[in-house]
């Protein structure tokens, strides 16, 4: 372990304080201090999860329950067990919600620094980094759920007091963190949805200033607007900075087909996939900075002949990261059975308690990201057709009128009666059940999908790094999903 753990940029690379080489390999840590519907299984926005579940349960149950899943979800065996697959880093997603409240601005709530210290000082103690991710902003900085936004528009870039919200924030993060060598650096702004383009650029240029007045020294980490996937917001790179990628696969997503193959309309193979990385990254290669794909990985079924193409398509992403010294942060460490290596065992109370929501989100394709529109097509393709043929320039922010149309029809539509649904399954918990139901994320309570810890135990070793983990080996989690 380094005696002085402090990253810099160093040309097309990081470097610690001994000036040794440093590629950034790890998970986002998706799913804990924001929260995602397909990672813990609940329909629609964290915020609309919360509000449902506290009317239902009484407010001493939801806290217990709530006090619990936070407690467990990542602790000291978490970080053990990520630094034993040979990785170095922990991307934590938080929502802006754990650190102030609506009603007051400005005010810090001490709980939410807690969370944030007492996971990066664990992943300190196992080697680890640590990259701070803004994942939620007030108004929603892009137009999908996991900013925790209600919404198909993304409010924040209108209104200047959301704004500055942002900055006031980072700059009590950057007061709190400026010390702590562990932290790679801040994230500022998970996958931005900037739908004129005018804002993204001078919003960086303003919040990093603002940032750099307090922490001159941690590396600031910038994604691309589009969530992540263009940059023609920066002209020359900012000093001690990384832009960062994400690079999600056309054949990794829950609608994708055979691969090598057609997946939403196009031929994908590893040419494809080459392609595109090369197009998200030109520009950390033409300005000579280093890169990062801050967020990739494929959606996993529970079919092995399907979640095969899957691995396939992961491992030939990774062997072209590698290609280019790319450093990267695999989504997500841990879930309800879709992405993560590490999931709520099948059998878990917590899992038995909501299949009857489960099934109903599978079958309406509420979950945008984690499952398919099969079972609404006949609602669905008349709309798509009626757009089309009504609108036919109409092109809509992030990804275009189909995907513009499902996040209204499956991610709010249906969504938002879902919740309740979802919420009435928890109706009559007391404060002792309510910590055993949520005790079902702890890791010992978990299973690890083998086969996707040994694809990223190798890709690991394939990458020389002078920074070794201080854990001590593989961490079994007994029998093991598809």
């Amino acid at each position: 372990m380094s005696e002085d753990p402090l990253l810099q940029v160093d040309g097309t690379h990081l470097v610690d304080g001994s000036g040794r080489s440093v590629r950034l390999l790890g998970f986002g840590l998706g799913g804990w201090m924001n929260m995602e519907n397909f990672i813990t299984g609940y329909p629609g926005t964290e915020t609309a999860h919360r509000q449902a579940l506290r009317r239902e349960m009484g407010d001493e149950a939801y806290d217990a329950f709530f006090a619990e899943f936070l407690d467990v979800f990542f602790t000291d065996d978490d970080a053990r067990y990520v630094a034993s697959l040979g990785l170095n880093c922990v991307r934590i997603a938080v929502n802006y919600r754990h650190f102030e409240s609506d009603d007051a601005p400005g005010v810090f709530l001490e709980s939410g620094f807690a969370l944030l210290d007492r996971a990066i000082r664990t992943c300190a103690r196992h080697g680890l980094y640590t990259v701070i991710d803004l994942h939620a902003t007030p108004g929603g900085h892009n137009q999908r759920w996991h900013s925790d936004n209600p919404t198909h528009l993304a409010g924040f870039w209108t209104q200047a007091s959301f704004q500055d919200r942002v900055v006031v924030l980072w700059e009590e993060l950057a007061r709190r963190y400026r010390d702590e060598p562990w932290v790679a650096g801040y994230n500022l702004l998970n996958e931005p949805g900037d739908a004129t383009g005018r804002f993204l650029g001078p919003f960086y240029r303003r919040l990093s200033a603002a940032i750099r007045a307090i922490d001159p020294h941690h590396v600031l980490f910038l994604d691309g607007n589009r969530h992540g996937t263009e940059f023609d917001a920066f002209d020359e790179p900012a000093p001690n900075t990384v832009y960062t990628l994400h690079d999600y696969a056309l054949s990794g997503f829950a609608d994708s087909g055979e691969y090598p193959g057609v997946s939403r309309g196009r031929y994908v193979d590893r040419d494809y996939l080459r392609e595109r990385f090369l197009d998200r990254s030109a520009y950390m290669r033409r300005t000579g900075t280093p890169i990062w794909v801050g967020e990739f990985g494929p959606v996993y079924s529970g079919d092995p002949a399907i979640d095969e193409y899957r691995y396939a398509t992961l491992q030939d992403q990774l062997e072209i990261f590698e290609e280019f010294d790319a450093g990267w942060s695999l989504w997500t460490y841990k879930d309800i059975g879709l992405q993560g290596v590490v999931t709520v065992a099948p059998d878990a109370d917590y899992l038995r308690l909501i299949a009857p929501v489960l099934r109903k989100k599978a079958r309406l394709g509420v979950d945008v990201w984690g499952s398919t529109d099969a079972g609404i097509r006949d609602v669905l393709a008349p709309i798509e057709d009626l757009v089309q043929r009504e609108f036919p320039e109409f092109d809509p922010a992030p990804f275009g009128q189909r995907q513009w149309i499902a996040t209204m029809v499956r991610h709010i539509l249906l969504a938002e009666p879902l919740v309740e649904e979802f919420a009435g399954l928890f109706r009559g918990i007391d404060t002792e059940r309510a910590r055993e139901v949520a005790g079902a994320f702890a890791f010992d309570r978990c299973r690890e999908r083998t086969r996707l810890s040994e694809v990223l135990r190798v890709a690991s070793s394939a990458v020389i790094r002078e920074l070794e983990p201080t854990a001590d080996g593989a961490v079994g989690l007994g029998q093991t999903p598809p």
